[in-house]
């Protein structure tokens, strides 16, 4: 365990030292997130300025879905995202040859070695829409509430690498995965949009439990807002575990069918 600690903290430092050597690509990070994050704010604030409630939650609560969606997804393009999105070409090409003939665990380079420290002003304005929403929902946050938050976030962040490693695990058994990479970023998209609490039926049970991208920045608003109960949480969080376990067998099923470029 400490030696993958150690291994990742080093994978870390080198990331940080080259950005630090090429200031130009780390600053474009940051203008680009920033303007990024910009304009979904806009786009959300014009869409939902003039709507009182939806499916229940009120304008309050819709910030704080937003927020938390963009806290999750800036987490998630800081540790691995740049690390796992080319997954599918590596194993297409053969590239990942390299990474399976180390002395190290192939996934744990893969998912740390591209770290991209541009992304962290994204947590900070995430966070401060997410204070925001709270402001202005009337929400009374104890630190309990707040411990909470930041513990699903991390879980729902687990979650969305959980989700990219079984879908770019796929190539290891099919020749080409562009169709699923499509549907992975339609539902994103979608998720970021609609809050899970508008899903009914078996749209529920799907974007819960089988595809499970409508609880990521739900279930942590619903957290901090005060309406989800210890069942709906535990749930959640068993969900993350079952993914997890999944997402981790999978990989490995996939590494043993694997047809390298030297095979």
């Amino acid at each position: 365990m400490m030696k993958n600690l150690r291994f990742i903290w080093l994978l870390v430092k080198y990331k940080f030292s080259r950005m630090m050597m090429y200031r130009a690509d780390f600053f474009t990070a940051l203008i680009a997130d920033g303007a990024l994050f910009i304009v979904q704010l806009l786009t959300f604030e014009t869409i939902y300025s003039q709507v009182d409630s939806i499916g229940g939650w009120s304008r309050g609560q819709m910030i704080i879905f937003i927020g938390t969606f963009s806290f999750i997804n800036a987490l998630n393009m800081i540790i691995f995202f740049f690390g796992t999105v080319n997954l599918p070409e590596m194993i297409r090409h053969g590239d990942l040859d390299q990474y399976l003939t180390k002395p190290v665990n192939p996934l744990l380079r893969l998912t740390f070695e591209s770290v991209n420290p541009g992304s962290i002003p994204l947590v900070v304005l995430s966070a401060l829409i997410v204070s925001y929403g709270v402001t202005i929902s009337g929400v009374q946050v104890t630190p309990l509430m707040c411990l909470g938050y930041a513990v699903f976030v991390l879980l729902m962040t687990l979650l969305w690498y959980d989700m990219m490693l079984i879908m770019r695990s796929i190539p290891f058994l099919v020749l080409s995965a562009n169709g699923v990479m499509q549907v992975e970023n339609s539902l994103l998209e979608f998720s970021f949009k609609v809050p899970g609490v508008l899903y009914k039926g078996v749209f529920r049970v799907i974007f819960y439990f089988i595809l499970p991208y409508g609880i990521m920045a739900t279930v942590p608003t619903q957290l901090i807002t005060g309406s989800i109960g210890p069942a709906g949480l535990c749930v959640s969080a068993l969900t993350v575990i079952a993914f997890t376990a999944f997402a981790l067998w999978f990989w490995n099923f996939g590494l043993r069918h694997y047809k390298s470029a030297s095979s």
